[in-house]
């Protein structure tokens, strides 16, 4: 099929020797998947724009004047990860538009409103921080101009970097009524219960943290033990505090990691002198959230106390839990039954655009089986009858929202809201 070939395609571009991507944002890799996607558009009648933080879009005008019904998700990845994440979402958003663009054109289809497909930029916040960049920008929680002088490990900045790879754009973007996107689960429900959609109803809640440790550097060979301000001994206390977080409630009920860790000078003969990390702790329940920020917090300062090391929390962000409007979610179901696929209701726990896109649109979240419940690595896998599973089910949803079947009533706040593009 050709959606399965355009997919092993776009797979090539950055892939590892282990069948994964390696395809930071912005990297020569993205530009290479960038231009793929820009061909594809032109190819099959969209027209291409891009705005100032590099956010693609593949439009189709049906209603002049009309707002747009947004489509996608995003086409970088971590380092050495899977090749579904994100880019899956990206290319079946585009053959689902194009096929309800035909349907228009058939007439099968009644439009009230446009079509966009969209390719945020830097969702997953692996060479740039923070993640979900572009949407976020999108909806007016970042400020453009901020997140263009965002550097990353080796100062390049997200202007240069986009301008590198010719995507550091300056259209508009579209007008959004409505937003669906489509994922690999990246959890083990679906496969485990052999059901082919899940419909998003709301996302964990997160909190996460930047945090350095500072010492003193000194000589490993020569210095005393009592006279070591040693940053990574106490960095490592930190670590297995936030481990020990989730041995403090219920089974499954807290998640928590340091996932960066930079130790300088990083020499095996100096005691380190600064260590900063990410901390990232999510739960489904606000509360559990809280109370393990609140146990955190005095780990922290425990750590500092003892007088080694001094530690400073240099950012500290919450990502509140926030449900996906009920009328999407319905829409959802109605269209998951008339094409005869079985689905259920479930939480994200990993973070999407979608999450930013709900705060000021309607939005549907769909997932699709991920094999043993793996993302973010080499090994990650979706089946190719789930994918295609998947782009007919966003083909449905999409068509229905190009209806106007949720979007119109918006409330005055949100129809309100310049963000509301």
């Amino acid at each position: 099929m050709a959606f399965l070939d355009d997919f092993q395609t776009m797979s090539s571009f950055g892939a590892t020797a282990a069948g994964g991507v390696h395809r930071e944002a912005a990297t020569a890799d993205d530009g290479r998947t960038r231009r793929f996607l820009a061909d594809w558009f032109d190819r099959h009648g969209f027209t291409t724009t891009v705005d100032v933080v590099g956010n693609m879009y593949g439009t189709v005008e049906f209603v002049s004047g009309a707002p747009y019904v947004l489509v996608g998700s995003h086409l970088d990845s971590q380092p050495t990860a899977g090749k579904y994440d994100g880019a899956y979402g990206v290319l079946a958003a585009a053959y689902a538009a194009h096929e309800v663009a035909e349907c228009v054109e058939r007439g099968s289809v009644t439009p009230q409103f446009n079509l966009a497909v969209v390719n945020w930029f830097n969702e997953e916040g692996s060479r740039f921080s923070p993640s979900l960049m572009g949407s976020g920008v999108f909806i007016g929680k970042f400020d453009a101009d901020d997140i263009l002088k965002v550097t990353d490990r080796r100062g390049v900045s997200v202007r240069d970097a986009l301008s590198d790879i010719g995507f550091h754009g300056g259209s508009t973007p579209p007008d959004s009524v409505s937003y669906a996107e489509i994922h690999i689960e990246q959890g083990p429900i679906l496969e485990q219960e052999g059901t082919t959609i899940g419909i998003v109803t709301a996302n964990w809640a997160a909190r996460k943290y930047s945090i350095t440790v500072h010492g003193e550097q000194s000589h490993t060979g020569a210095t005393h033990m009592a006279l070591r301000h040693d940053a990574l001994v106490g960095a490592s206390r930190i670590v297995l505090a936030a481990r020990e977080l989730t041995t403090r409630f219920p089974e499954q009920a807290l998640l928590a990691s340091v996932g960066e860790f930079d130790i300088e000078p990083n020499s095996p003969i100096v005691v380190p002198s600064k260590v900063t990390m990410a901390i990232d702790i999510r739960s489904s329940d606000p509360d559990v959230l809280e109370q393990a920020h609140a146990m955190l917090l005095a780990a922290i300062a425990a750590v500092d106390a003892d007088g080694e090391v001094q530690v400073s929390i240099d950012t500290s962000a919450l990502r509140p839990s926030t449900s996906y409007q009920v009328e999407g979610v319905e829409l959802a179901e109605a269209a998951a039954q008339d094409l005869g696929l079985s689905c259920r209701r479930m939480l994200t726990m990993a973070g999407h655009d979608s999450v930013n896109l709900k705060d000021i649109v309607p939005t549907v979240m769909l997932f699709v089986p991920s094999v043993d419940g793996i993302s973010h690595s080499e090994k990650e896998l979706t089946h190719d009858t789930d994918l295609l599973d998947g782009v007919k089910m966003l083909a449905e949803t999409v068509a229905r929202m190009v209806r106007g079947e949720i979007g119109v009533g918006r409330s005055s706040e949100l129809a309100g809201m310049e963000g509301a593009r």
